[in-house]
């Protein structure tokens, strides 16, 4: 995967496949300190300690469509690529929390990508899902949270509405000209 971005879609589309309600991103970057950190937590299934020792594995996933699951691996590539480490906590029936770190100097990590578009694939794909998106770049700092959202616009508007989601694009666009 060409950046993180997409890294943490295929981990949340992940969580709602899992049957999650709730999503959370938070994502904080701290260049004093030369650190950047990815959290994803669900509310979905969990897995237990057996698959929790096996995700990382490429050739093990719950899928049924294919054999392979690339998300986890390929994430935890990228953080060692850059200096970081990943680590998943996981409870059946709780849900699910993956920590990315990298070294945010770091020659060979990748960027953070078009987060904009992260969440409107998520919210479009999974509108009954309520997903929080927290980030603090250096002290720029960007909240999305679908539920204030919701209540917001009552039931008269639906989350993937098209004006709303160019009002989500347009939060997303902002924090990037920052």
């Amino acid at each position: 995967m060409e950046d993180l971005s997409l890294h943490i879609l295929d981990i949340a589309e992940n969580a709602t496949n899992a049957g999650a309600t709730l999503v959370e991103i938070f994502i904080r970057e701290d260049t004093g300190k030369n650190l950047l950190e990815i959290v994803i937590r669900d509310n979905g299934s969990g897995m237990n300690q057996q698959m929790l020792e096996r995700v990382r594995d490429p050739f093990v996933t719950t899928r049924k469509t294919r054999r392979l699951g690339l998300g986890l691996p390929l994430l935890e590539q990228a953080t060692r690529e850059a200096g970081g480490n990943l680590t998943i906590a996981s409870e059946p029936d709780r849900g699910t929390e993956v920590t990315a770190t990298f070294r945010a100097n770091h020659i060979d990590r990748k960027p953070l990508g078009d987060m904009g578009s992260t969440m409107i694939s998520l919210i479009v794909g999974s509108p009954e899902v309520d997903f929080v998106y927290e980030s603090d770049l250096d002290g720029e700092k960007t909240r999305l949270d679908t539920r204030e959202i919701r209540a917001e616009m009552g039931s008269a508007t639906a989350i993937n509405d098209p004006a709303l989601l160019q009002l989500i694009r347009n939060l997303f666009k902002k924090d990037q000209q920052n």
